[in-house]
């Protein structure tokens, strides 16, 4: 079992930054994939991206590509995703979840079904 500690939420401007920080604990084996998802209010909770043991990232959606970079720091046991240039469109509840491994074989969509570990989420709000 993983637990999982989001923080770094907030309110901000459009085009401005946050970055959070999601901390493990608990089995190392079941955190070789870790994954940043979010849900806006009235929306189906989506990836956002992922990040493997060995540093390899992946970003589910266009809209966010060369606007938020996900990282870890094992040593730190620590997930993170930095927001730039953020948008209205990216208020949400934002969650980290860890699994196995990452289910690259599985449409973007059905993400979330793999990961049995999930933080209990922080809030974005971007203001216009």
């Amino acid at each position: 079992q993983v637990q999982l500690v989001e923080s770094g939420g907030g309110s901000v401007q459009a085009g401005g930054s946050l970055t959070l920080s999601c901390v493990a604990s608990g089995s190392t084996r079941s955190r070789g994939c870790m994954a940043w998802f979010r849900q806006a209010p009235g929306k189906e909770r989506e990836v956002v991206g992922c990040v493997y043991s060995g540093g390899a990232t992946s970003y589910a959606d266009d809209s966010v590509k060369g606007r938020f970079t996900l990282s870890r720091d094992d040593a730190l046991n620590t997930l993170y995703l930095r927001m730039d240039d953020l948008k209205p469109e990216d208020t949400a509840k934002y969650y980290c979840a860890a699994a196995r491994y990452c289910p690259y074989g599985s449409p973007w969509s059905e993400w979330g079904r793999h990961f049995d570990n999930w933080g209990q989420g922080t809030q974005v709000a971007v203001s216009s």
